[in-house]
């Protein structure tokens, strides 16, 4: 089966890039955002019910899968990783240890620092994570083909790193603070 997309050529240099909105007509259902939205919002929703049979909720697996898979060892860095404030991640990892899922230790060398390592049973429960999650993502796409999904990928791939690639241009032109 063939893929649904159509590729538009890039332009040419010096040539203007394609607008697809007109604020004089915008309409947010015809929004790509506003999709992108409502895809992040099902999805939630379907993480949420799938970490339920862990006893998680959409927002508790996080931090615990970055802990398992040593992408954080410190309140601040599971914080930084997951793009929340520290305050806020203090909390779900109250929450956490409140499960018997993970301990904090204060470290020994700067008392500012704060290690957290999951216990046994929180370890049990994180191997359990990734699972739930190819389930819901498999259930998202379900329907579609190879080619969509790899499409559907590198489109996204794509609409980030355009976007990111704005916010580096508007960052880099800011005038330097004096």
């Amino acid at each position: 089966m063939k893929s649904s997309t159509t590729s538009t050529p890039a332009p040419t240099p010096g040539e203007a890039p394609r607008r697809f909105y007109d604020g004089s007509n915008y309409s947010s259902e015809q929004s790509v955002g506003y999709w992108i939205k409502q895809a992040y919002q099902t999805l939630q929703r379907n993480l949420d019910l799938h970490m339920q049979e862990l006893d998680l909720t959409g927002m508790q697996w996080g931090p615990l899968w970055l802990i398992s898979r040593c992408k954080a060892d410190t309140v601040a860095a599971c914080a930084r990783e997951a793009g929340i404030d520290a305050g806020a991640m203090t909390r779900m990892l109250d929450r956490l240890e409140a499960k018997g899922l993970l301990q904090r230790t204060r470290s020994t060398q700067d008392r500012r620092v704060v290690h957290v390592h999951l216990t046994e049973r929180g370890q049990e429960v994180a191997a359990r994570i990734p699972h739930r999650l190819a389930d819901v993502m498999n259930g998202q796409l379900r329907g579609f083909t190879d080619g969509e999904f790899r499409d559907l990928l590198g489109l996204l791939q794509r609409f980030v790193s355009n976007g990111s690639a704005c916010c580096d241009a508007g960052a880099s032109s800011d005038p330097p603070q004096s």
